[in-house]
C-alpha cells in the first residue's frame, strides 16, 4: 500500500476557490482502479493550510492515476509544498 500524506499552503483568500477546484480531482481518484481513499480539504486551524491524505494498493495503480488522471491547473495558486509517498508494510486496525 501507499500513502501520500501532507499538505500545501495557499493564500487564505484562495482556499475556498482552490478546494472547489479539487471537487474534479477527488472524484476521479476515488473512482480510479487502486484508489483506496483520497481527501483534499481545509486544515481546521491554518486558515492557509490544505491537508492531502490517499491510500492506493499500489505505485503501480497510483502513477497510472497519475499519468490518466486530472491535470494540475492549480499548481499556481501554491505557496509552499510538503508532500510525501509512504511505504507501507503492513496494517492495524485502530478500533474494534
Amino acid at each position: 500500500m501507499i500513502i501520500v500524506a501532507g499538505h500545501i499552503t495557499v493564500e487564505p483568500a484562495q482556499r475556498a476557490s482552490y478546494l472547489t477546484g479539487c471537487v474534479v480531482i477527488v472524484e476521479q481518484a476515488r473512482e480510479a482502479d487502486g484508489c483506496l481513499d483520497v481527501a483534499i480539504s481545509a486544515d481546521l486551524v491554518d486558515p492557509s493550510r490544505i491537508n492531502i491524505f490517499e491510500r492506493w494498493d499500489s505505485q503501480a495503480t497510483l502513477d497510472t492515476f497519475r499519468r490518466t488522471g486530472p491535470g494540475s491547473d492549480q499548481d499556481e495558486a501554491m505557496l509552499s509544498v510538503a508532500v510525501e509517498e509512504y511505504d507501507v508494510t503492513s496494517v492495524r486496525p485502530l478500533f474494534g
